[in-house]
Order: C-alpha cells, then structure tokens, then sequence
C-alpha cells in the first residue's frame, strides 16, 4: 500500500529492544502502509538518556521486555526470571517513559502512548480503581494494602472471598499470580506458575503448579506482599469444552478490532503458560444464545479502553461469566497487542490487518484529519 500524500511525512520511532518480535511486527507493518522504515530508539540507550528524537517524530513506547541488561537495570540486578524486584521495575520504567515523553516534547515529537496512562495500567490496583470509577464492570476486590499471608486470610475472610486471584501489582504475563482457593477447614490449594527455591526465592517457570501446605503459601504470599499486592474475587468463567475461557481484546483508537479466546485446564488462560487459542465463532454464538450480543462484548472493552484515552492500543481482558451471560473486565494491558497470525473482527475496519496494522492505519487516519483540520 502506498502512502497518501497527507501520510507521506508521517515518520515513526519506537522506543523498544531491537530483535524484540513486538517492535520487528509494528516496524513490517509500517513498511507494508509504504512509509519509512521506524527508528528504533533502544531501551538500553534511554536508560543511558540517549534518545535522538527528531522534531514531528511519532513515537511508540514498546516494552522492554526480552533484554537481560534492560531487565537487571530496571530490577535493580539478578536473574530475569525473578519474581521479586517488581515495585522497583516499576518505579524506574515509570521514571523512563517520563524522561522520554519530555525528551520528545523538547523537540516537538508527539508520544502515542500517554505516560499517565502507562504509570495506571502497570499498577494493577491503580487500573482496578479507574475501571471502577468509571463504571466499568470488574472484579471485586480488596480496598486495603495487603501485608502478608496472616493479613490476607484476615481479609478475605471479612470479604467472604474463599476464592481470590492474589496479583503482584506491578507484575505482566501472569507472573507471580496466584490462584488461592479454600476449602473446609485446614484445605488450601495455591495455583501458580512461581517456583519457590529451598532458600526461599521466587522464579517465573512456564510450568503452572500447586501449593497446599499453608506453611508454603504463606511462604510464598509474605515474599509477593513485599512488592504490593492486587488481590481480587476469582469469578467462576465460562467454558470451551471443559476448559475455562477468557478472551483478549485488542482496542485501537477506541474501536476493539481483534479478539482472540484463551483456553485452559488451570486457572491462568495465558498461552505461554499451557493456555490455547479457544472458538472465537462459537464464543460469539454462545454470547447472542445467552441474550447479550457480541456487542456486549466489544462494548465493555471498549468501555474500558476509553478509561486510557491517551494511549493508541490496549489489550483487554475479558472474563465471561458462567454461561456467557455476563462480562467483567480483568485487566488491560499497555502491552497486550501480541496476536500472531490473527486478523480484525468482521465490521471492525481492520478485517485484513494484523494488529500492528491496525494501529498504523489508525495513526494515518488520525494524520490525515489534522492536516485536513489544519487546512
């Protein structure tokens, strides 16, 4: 596709890892619109303060994920796969994306994803708050800071919550979730993708596992609480072929353009962790047999996206209720536009595109009404 002329001066940079499989997709996906190749803007050499941004430059801030130098230096040093470290991580990506969207506006480039925004939607706890404020449905949750596992119990038991998802509140991709489910007296079982070392360390593994010895999950829940903890009533979800279901929406420019099914036999849906891609038709059918409408179903993503107006893509996750007949939103996610392989939603405007080229259609759609505004 060749550029319009209006679109012709539209420039990008990315600020991410260069080899990262995010930043190859978004850069083919400018390229295909016939644009120039973006620049990539490397986290290691933001984290040094080098930024090069150049006057009317469009800058994506991608993740910075996938590199062991980024990692230690936003975690403060250790192996990658560690859990703990997340509330600094946070603390200094939050700083970064400040520094670069002050860079850029130095120079006159325009930041795509509003650093507000981001500092909301990697704390967990901020995000349910906002969802919930502006009416979206969500989760209960609970109101207080967590201080560690004798805390908790104390708390979901005033909240009636024997089944609860405890969520590091600066944590992405599952890790260091914990699925804690309570049964008769002295039945406990902990479902998480965390490995507790003998010396008491937590690592990230792809293999989901259980805990049921309380002395373990205290264990585990005292070292996660030194980071923050989000902890929220885990909803019975519906079902594909006896698996649980949730689905990942992805909203652009306020419109949900791509949707994928998540299926597992453990809590957690997340397709590096064992989850598959679910029947998003027979998703949809179940929708409409249950009287909602799929328009139920984009609308509440889409709701929830409006509560981020700053930022060009989010990645919503949708929880479905027993039976499909009701929708609650999970969490969205700054980075949740990773969907190989999959095309837009019948209707969306991005039936033949990827999500990457969604948003680059989005961002030319948005160039091309302010230079005719301008005009």
């Amino acid at each position: 596709m060749s550029p319009s002329p209006s679109s012709r001066a539209v420039r990008f940079a990315v600020v991410g890892n260069p080899g990262n499989r995010r930043v190859t997709m978004f850069a083919d996906a400018v390229l295909a619109a016939g644009l120039p190749a973006p620049r990539i803007v490397a986290w290691r050499d933001v984290l040094r303060g080098a930024y090069g941004f150049t006057p009317g430059e469009l800058v994506r801030v991608d993740s910075p994920g996938e590199d062991p130098e980024v990692d230690r230096a936003l975690r403060g040093g250790g192996d990658p796969t560690r859990v703990e470290g997340s509330a600094l991580w946070y603390r200094r990506f939050t700083d970064a994306v400040q520094q670069v969207a002050r860079a850029a506006a130095e120079v006159g480039a325009t930041l795509l994803d509003d650093p507000q925004d981001i500092a909301v939607l990697f704390d967990k706890r901020r995000c349910h708050a906002r969802l919930l404020a502006a009416g979206v449905h969500v989760p209960p949750a609970l109101t207080g800071p967590v201080h560690g596992w004798d805390d908790l119990r104390e708390q979901l038991r005033a909240a009636r919550m024997p089944r609860a998802f405890v969520k590091p509140a600066h944590g992405s991709s599952a890790a260091g979730v914990v699925a804690l489910e309570f049964g008769g007296p002295g039945r406990l079982r902990a479902t998480t993708s965390v490995e507790r070392t003998a010396d008491g360390r937590l690592f990230n593994s792809l293999r989901v596992r259980r805990y049921e010895d309380e002395r373990e999950v205290a264990a585990l829940v005292d070292t996660l609480a030194g980071d923050g903890l989000h902890v929220e009533r885990w909803l019975p979800k519906a079902a594909q072929h006896g698996r649980a279901a949730d689905l990942r929406v992805v909203v652009v420019g306020g419109r949900a353009t791509h949707a994928v099914v998540r299926t597992s036999r453990s809590p957690m849906t997340n397709l590096h962790l064992g989850g598959s891609r679910g029947d998003l038709a027979a998703a949809r059918a179940a929708t409409e047999a249950a009287g909602l409408g799929w328009e139920a179903l984009t609308g509440i993503s889409e709701q929830a996206a409006a509560c981020f107006p700053g930022t060009l893509c989010v990645g919503v996750d949708v929880l479905p209720g027993t039976g499909w007949r009701r929708f609650a939103v999970g969490e969205v996610n700054a980075f949740g536009d990773l969907l190989p392989r999959l095309t837009g939603l019948p209707g969306s405007g991005a039936e033949e595109q990827d999500t990457y080229a969604a948003q680059v259609t989005a961002v030319l759609r948005r160039e091309r009404h302010r230079a005719t505004s301008a005009a």
